[in-house]
């Protein structure tokens, strides 16, 4: 398994990758020496770009500045300054790897690396989520994009070795603050080639980076179409691959004043622009247009009204007349007419037409023909507020389009597929042209065309229109608007659309209306719980297993994304048993789940004869006969050609965000599989960004997305860059059909899920842990003082990890061996909590993120309690595994399960438990909600205590508090770790760890 690391470097986002799976190769005796660990460039080429490493020597991307060329022009050596001995680096955690390195040092590693253009880098940041440094790389990136969208953006000229046009962040209020958080919140990795520089100054390199390049990909066409003037060039290069442009003294002072007055941090505000159409009148006597038609242009009464608007609060906006009346306005600058007339003046070069306005002495608004407000629309409009300009646009701007309705009757009405419906059957359909909900006559389609206005009034409703939606429509008109075609055929026009002539509304009977109104789920009738099935299902689960029976008879895949512990594994082996296939069921799924799978098939399907194809002894030979085939990713991707060489009904993969970078190499070998149908189970169908959707419907449904440049094209770009609600709406419609999402906090869903109650424990410390713990803070506060860069950054993890390993036990830290009771305030309230649950007959999951501290509290707890205490961590076989979670499980014996977070926090069912207790906090909440649902699922009968121990008046207590007020930064970037706390100041950290009096019992 690659683990792939991003870092700033200088001119560009550099990939490198740790293949966790390699054994360490002998460090050479060069210095800087070659990373042990780090994959080779061919490896990271194949794994990123999806395609083989081109032959030659490692060359300089950086020498090449478009999206064109050979992956060697990719390719990089880099020097890194990572921790470490000299013998070899800390290996990151993502990894997996154990070092016995006590006390590590900065030193220079070698590491081939991808430094790709910037398009590429954005797609790779949103794709790969291995390793802290990508998450948070992904985070910049979302920031630059929200920007962009907001129109917190500004065109500059800056003068290096050239002269450069360049769009650049406005980062002021709120935007400002959470930079600085980001910046906070960077992992040391993410600059490793840079460590001189703060983290602030690097993040705001890249996000300059970032930022200019989505402006230029989402303003598309040049600005200027021959530009001749040195101003003119400055305008086109703002769209140019490179933005390389002659110097202008003159225009760049006038550009740093502009940026200077938009990030003033008081009292700022900026010109706005808001269209004002005509009001509703009679058809405009000189068009000549038949009224009947309903098609209307409403005469040429298009206004753009001129206003201030407080750049930080949009809610104030006050129109140019008032501007002029005179008097000081409560938000905006004391002269407020110098503003206006300021930002006018800005605003006209980019929008000439402008000029007009301008010739009065007190500008208030600018009058347009039908034409001009069209051009304001798809051209100045955007160009302004990518600008740092307000602009304000009527509701149906961008959404009301002309597009297509299609309607289909099936020729048997038949709604049941067991009554011999298939995808090859043909249907009757009929394609109308529409306006939203409405359609309109091909009588109104040739006025639309007569009158070429590309704004027109149909049925009350504004429709922008171009030339290019005109000709398509005229096209599908004159191409047939009825007829028959195989409900394949038809499914897949309605799931790729077309991008100039959207579908806006499909009107289908039977079962390809059952299908397309994605509601197939409520609309079919209920399978009961299959003979054979030693469960019964739940209402829910029983429209689930129709809703897969129904796509399986009609050959297509689907997504079962119902939330976690509402019952995928049963609902999947339901299936199998309703169906009893003749040929098998390969399932794939992470190794730790594979024990799993085994128990419940065998469990809820003992009739399913079930061969688990892992391990070194495995034999293809021995599926044969077998209906459920279980095997891992990595085994599948191994076996490939065998497994291709085999007939399978149905390929399923579970916890399929596996499969959710369509790139690498699991995720393809899984879609060569040949497959009558295909089943993707997953509980987060969408993680970061919509190209896993894509991925795994490549996989259940492979080409009925279209290509996958095409899906970024029609679907990802315009609602991650734009938030485009007709692109929304296209795509729930293209994947409603196939992807079953339920949750089990809808009532309607399941009503008997008990309840969930969190208790945070506050513990105190003891006396020898005080000490420890002011000792722990007064050492690492000097040696951090004294250090800079990655060294200091290293210096407060190590400290923060030292100070939570003396909140769990003065043992945990001095790792001496020494006696444990009555030395650990948090030992003391778990040992009371413990015996509470026992002594009322119940099951505890104790979670620790230390598998060292877990092993010290197993024989502890166990001598204490006098009652089992298991204790699952990772170092442990898959069978040791599955024979402790079934003991678990079925002994009714009251007892305690302690586990390893990162070994138990996902895959297990442990429903026995009905209290949790965190032991040592991991700052992510969702890492502790997935260990939590271990207890609270389908399953559980009682009400599940969560108990969170926390060391009062020490270092967790401040960081939950920080967490609680900043959930959103949290959930978004703390994840990485506890990384956002090495760039306080000493003073800042002093604070954070400060021991406070009531700490102490």
């Amino acid at each position: 398994m690659l683990v792939v690391h991003s870092v700033w470097a200088g001119d560009g986002l550099a990939f490198w990758a740790e293949d966790a799976a390699v054994d360490p190769r002998p460090a050479s005796g060069a210095v800087p020496r070659a990373h042990p660990f780090a994959a080779p460039a061919r490896t990271l080429t194949a794994a990123l770009l999806a395609r083989d490493a081109a032959q030659g020597p490692v060359q300089d991307p950086s020498r090449s500045s478009g999206e064109g060329g050979s992956d060697g022009e990719f390719a990089r050596t880099l020097e890194l300054l990572l921790p470490g001995s000299v013998k070899e680096p800390l290996p990151s955690p993502e990894t997996g790897r154990l070092s016995a390195i006590a006390r590590p040092r900065l030193h220079l590693w070698r590491v081939d690396a991808l430094v790709p253009p910037v398009a590429e880098a954005l797609r790779l940041v949103d794709e790969q989520a291995t390793s802290a440094t990508v998450r948070h790389w992904a985070a910049v990136v979302a920031f630059a994009r929200d920007l962009v969208r907001r129109g917190r953006v500004i065109p500059q000229l800056v003068t290096a070795e050239l002269s450069v046009a360049v769009w650049q962040p406005v980062l002021t209020g709120a935007d400002a603050s959470y930079f600085k958080e980001l910046a906070l919140a960077m992992p040391p990795a993410c600059r490793t080639w840079s460590a001189e520089r703060p983290s602030g100054e690097v993040q705001g390199a890249a996000l300059g980076v970032f930022t200019d390049a989505l402006v230029r990909a989402a303003l598309g066409e040049p600005l200027v179409k021959r530009p001749g003037t040195p101003r003119e060039r400055w305008l086109a290069a703002l769209t140019g691959p490179d933005g390389t442009c002659p110097d202008v003294p003159e225009l760049r002072e006038e550009l740093e004043t502009w940026r200077t007055s938009v990030t003033a941090a008081d009292g700022a505000a900026r010109v706005c622009f808001r269209l004002v159409e005509p009001a509703t009148s009679p058809l405009d006597a000189d068009t000549g247009a038949d009224p009947s038609a309903d098609v209307h242009t409403d005469g040429d009464g298009w206004r753009v009204e001129l206003a201030l608007q407080a750049a930080d609060d949009p809610g104030l906006y006050v129109p140019a007349g008032r501007v002029w009346g005179g008097g000081p306005v409560a938000g905006l600058p004391r002269r407020p007419e110098r503003e206006l007339l300021a930002g006018l003046g800005r605003a006209v070069r980019l929008y000439p037409e402008l000029d007009r306005a301008l010739r009065e002495a007190e500008p208030s608004e600018l009058t347009l023909d039908t034409r001009g407000a069209f051009e304001f629309l798809r051209q100045a409009a955007p160009l302004l507020q990518a600008a740092g300009f307000g602009v304000q646009l009527p509701r149906w701007a961008g959404r009301t389009r002309l597009g297509l309705k299609l309607t289909t009757r099936t020729k048997a009405q038949t709604a049941a597929t067991s009554q011999g419906f298939g995808m090859r059957e043909l249907v009757d359909f009929r394609v109308d042209l529409a306006v939203g909900e409405e359609t309109i006559t091909e009588e109104e389609l040739a006025e639309l065309a007569r009158l070429k206005v590309p704004l027109v009034r149909v049925r009350g409703q504004w429709v922008e229109l171009d030339e290019r939606q005109l000709a398509a429509a005229l096209k599908a008109v004159e191409g047939g608007r009825a007829g028959q075609a195989p409900a394949a055929d038809i499914l897949r026009e309605v799931m790729q659309g077309d991008d100039e002539l959207p579908l806006l509304a499909v009107d289908a009977d039977g079962v390809l209306g059952d299908l397309l109104s994605g509601e197939a789920e409520r609309r079919l009738l209920p399978i009961g719980t299959p003979a054979g099935l030693d469960a019964t299902l739940r209402p829910y689960q029983e429209r689930g297993l129709a809703w897969l029976s129904f796509l399986s008879e009609l050959g297509l895949g689907g997504v079962l994304a119902d939330d976690m512990g509402l019952g995928k594994t049963v609902t999947t082996l339901a299936l199998l048993v309703h169906e009893r296939a003749d040929t098998p069921t390969l399932l794939v799924c992470p190794m730790s789940l594979v024990g799993n799978w085994r128990r419940e098939a065998a469990r809820f399907a003992p009739e399913l004869r079930v061969h688990v194809h892992h391990g070194s002894g495995r034999d293809v030979g021995e599926i044969d006969g077998a209906d459920l085939v279980i095997t891992t990713y990595g085994t599948a991707q191994r076996d490939l050609e065998a497994l291709r060489g085999l007939r399978w009904r149905r390929v399923v993969c579970d916890e399929a965000q596996a499969i959710k970078n369509s790139s690498t190499l699991q995720a393809q070998a899984v879609r060569a599989i040949p497959a009558g149908t295909r089943l993707a189970l997953t509980g987060t169908p969408v993680e970061n960004h919509l190209a896993e959707l894509w991925s795994i419907m490549e996989f259940a449904n492979p080409g009925l997305l279209g290509s996958r440049a095409r899906f970024r094209t029609r679907f990802q770009e315009p609602i991650e860059a734009r938030q485009d609600e007709q692109a929304a709406r296209a795509l729930r419609r293209a994947t409603g059909p196939f992807v079953l999402r339920r949750l089990k906090t809808d009532t309607t869903i399941i009503s008997d899920l008990p309840e969930k109650l969190e208790v945070k424990e506050w513990c105190p410390l003891t006396t020898e842990q005080a000490s420890l713990y002011q000792a722990v803070v007064d050492d690492m506060l000097a040696k951090i003082d004294d250090s800079e860069g990655i060294e200091r950054r290293g210096l407060v993890l190590s400290a923060m990890a030292r100070l939570k390993q003396v909140c769990n036990h003065p043992a945990h830290l001095l790792k001496d061996g020494s006696l444990l009771a009555g030395r650990s305030g948090k030992l003391s309230r778990l040992e009371q909590l413990a015996e509470e649950i026992v002594a009322e007959g119940e099951k505890a999951l104790v979670f620790t993120q230390y598998a060292e501290f877990g092993t010290m509290l197993q024989p502890y707890l166990a001598q204490r309690l006098a009652r089992p205490v298991l204790w699952l961590h990772g170092g442990l076989p898959a069978r040791t595994r599955d024979r402790l979670v079934e003991r678990f499980q079925q002994d009714d014996e009251p007892m305690l399960f302690l586990l390893s977070l990162k070994a138990a926090g996902v895959g297990l069912n442990l429903t026995a438990a009905n209290h949790v207790i965190h032991v040592d906090r991991w700052w992510n909440p969702a890492v502790e909600d997935q260990a939590t649902d271990r207890a609270f699922r389908i399953g559980q009968r009682k009400n599940v205590q969560v108990r969170k121990l926390i060391c009062g008046g020490t270092l967790e207590e401040r960081v939950d508090e920080m967490i609680e007020r900043k959930k959103a930064l949290a959930e978004r970037v703390v994840g990485a770790g506890e990384d956002w706390l090495t760039d306080l100041s000493t003073g800042e950290l002093r604070e954070v760890f400060r021991l406070t009096a009531e700490a102490v019992s």
